[in-house]
């Protein structure tokens, strides 16, 4: 009951800000055509931005898959070879300690702009590089891994993030757009993963792969005037941003950041590297991932609390050596950065596959006891998917041996068995689930135990001139798809109040303008996040009671358009 409860103050919140008009609901089957090309220019709060229109699925030519599947293999290598990171010439400006450490402060003029250092080379860190360059400012990103190394496929770039990219840089938004697979043209939704029935046989049950909930994705944000929601992959997103968000030469790899000093009010920051180099600037922004060493010493953590976890720019371990190895420091960075282990580990990969469903649906979740398994399209016929296993914290795998090569994908074939008996609980699952693990090698498959963290309303996200962001400000679950979204927003809100800067005195103050107008929205969506997840594990305890299971479906289809609005916002 507590999840019903959760869910309603969640909805009661959102429903705030959300229009009395409600997004429209799929009610008609999986395989019928449910949009059309149509353009919405009603209820638009940007008059400059092009407007949203509804996207007409059209199967991927034998071109397009060909594309798509290039321009991830060459982006992927030049993330290995660091194309478009700096080379140290000496004379870059974040060297020069003239510029800061001036009694009084100094004033921020068109030639004299702020100069602001970005702790994390991911996507949270670029977008907010990108978005301080456009309006003015000097950026530097100190990036802690040696290269770009994409973790899990694509991700989804959704309709509120798009719009903060927009208003970024337009050439940026442009790119993301036409690199990205459209999954808002095609149901999604919640199926159960295998035959249930309920309790006493009170009620027909449910045959595996029924639908239990369906989302329309695209009403509410073609009703907010935002375009669709697209999937674009980790390392092209990398390299529009690297290529177009920001200067040649602002990512500067292997530069973790040891520990920073604050000159005084107004003055600037001394930033030391584990390196030895030493840099100076008017602003330190820590978009350094879950593990943010910015974090740990803003918020005076345990010395534990940070690590050589794999930062948002590496997006995983590197190898399977490295993964073990980060799925038992993780532990211990946990009870030093006060973070919650979720209870779940997570497999990962994306395959090159035809889903077998592909016209029809973008994103399904298969419920099961105590796990779950996400699909969603990737583009260029392949499929990104998410296999969520509650056990506890720590856990590897075994190492491949002669007799057993592939254990990953043998243990995952096991969770998810479609052929009797089953798993071990007995259940015998949807074919589809096995469609997918089948198209994947062994070496594809990732794995790393998921974490979040509780809002830091109290702890603050800035302190002085120094302030963070993405998941180090808020790591949230992945069910919702929202936190590199989240952090595109916090890069969006922080370089405009940046801008408004007139002398560095006030770049304190600014900070603070920051985190309060983004904590509200993020503490909502990052406590959705942790319930959701919480809540899809334990679908199955809930199916089984009478009235309680139709009823709380039935809520959550009803809620889903309000959520949906709540999300998809132009205004952050």
């Amino acid at each position: 009951m507590k999840y019903l409860l959760a869910l309603s103050l969640f909805v009661g919140a959102t429903s705030f800000v959300v229009p009395t008009r409600l997004a429209s609901r799929i009610v008609v089957p999986a395989s019928e055509t449910v949009f059309s090309s149509t353009s919405v220019t009603e209820n638009r709060p940007f008059g400059l931005f092009s407007v949203a229109e509804a996207p007409v699925r059209t199967p991927e030519t034998s071109e397009r898959v060909d594309a798509v599947r290039k321009r991830y293999f060459d982006a992927s290598i030049d993330a290995q070879n660091a194309k478009g990171c700096a080379v140290d010439t000496g004379d870059e400006w974040w060297r020069d300690e003239s510029a800061v450490n001036i009694p009084g402060g100094r004033p921020i003029t068109s030639s004299d702009p702020l100069r602001v250092i970005v702790a994390g080379g991911g996507v949270a860190g670029l977008v907010a590089a990108a978005a301080c360059h456009s309006q003015g400012m000097k950026v530097a990103i100190f990036e802690q891994a040696s290269q770009y190394a994409p973790y899990g496929g694509p991700i989804q770039i959704q309709s509120n993030a798009l719009r903060a990219m927009e208003q970024i840089s337009k050439k940026c938004y442009d790119e993301l757009r036409a690199a990205g697979t459209v999954t808002a043209d095609r149901v999604s939704g919640l199926k159960i993963g295998y035959k249930k029935g309920v309790f006493m046989g009170l009620g027909p049950g449910y045959k595996k792969g029924d639908w239990l909930v369906r989302f329309d994705t695209l009403q509410p944000a073609l009703q907010a005037g935002l375009p669709a929601t697209v999937v674009v992959d980790r390392p092209v997103i990398q390299q529009i941003l690297l290529n177009h968000g920001v200067p040649e030469n602002t990512v500067r790899i292997k530069s973790r950041i040891k520990y920073y000093e604050e000159l005084g009010d107004g003055q600037g920051i001394k930033v030391v590297l584990e390196d030895g180099n030493v840099a100076f600037c008017d602003v330190l922004v820590g978009a350094d991932g879950i593990w943010s060493s910015v974090r740990k010493q803003m918020h005076g953590l345990d010395k534990l609390a940070d690590g050589a976890a794999a930062s948002g720019a590496a997006g995983g371990a590197l190898d399977e050596r490295e993964a073990r190895r980060m799925a038992k420091d993780s532990i211990l960075m946990a009870s030093g950065a006060n973070r919650r282990y979720s209870g779940f580990t997570c497999y990962a990969a994306l395959c090159e596959h035809r889903a077998s469903n592909i016209e029809e649906v973008s994103y399904q979740i298969l419920l099961g006891k105590d796990k779950y398994f996400v699909s969603t399209d990737g583009g260029g016929e392949r499929q990104q998917w998410f296999a969520l296993i509650r056990e506890p914290a720590g856990g590897v795998d075994e190492e491949a041996t002669e007799e057993n090569p592939e254990p990953k994908l043998r243990r995952l074939l096991n969770e998810f068995n479609n052929e009797v008996p089953g798993d071990a609980n007995g259940d015998v699952w949807d074919d589809f689930a096995h469609e997918l693990l089948r198209a994947t090698p062994e070496e594809n498959i990732k794995r790393r135990d998921l974490y979040d963290g509780q809002p830091l309303i109290t702890q603050g996200w800035a302190k002085g001139q120094v302030a963070i962001c993405g998941d180090a400000a808020h790591p949230m679950m992945p069910n919702l798809g929202q936190g590199g979204c989240q952090a595109t927003e916090d890069g969006f809100r922080l370089s405009q109040e940046l801008a408004t800067v007139t002398s560095t005195k006030e770049i304190s103050e600014s900070l603070q303008t920051y985190f309060q107008k983004r904590i509200g929205r993020t503490t909502l969506i990052q406590t959705a996040a942790q319930l959701g997840s919480d809540l899809l594990v334990d679908f199955d305890k809930m199916m089984t009671i009478p009235l309680v299971g139709p009823f709380f479906l039935f809520m959550t289809q009803v809620s889903m358009p309000y959520i949906l609005r709540f999300l998809y916002t132009a205004s952050f």
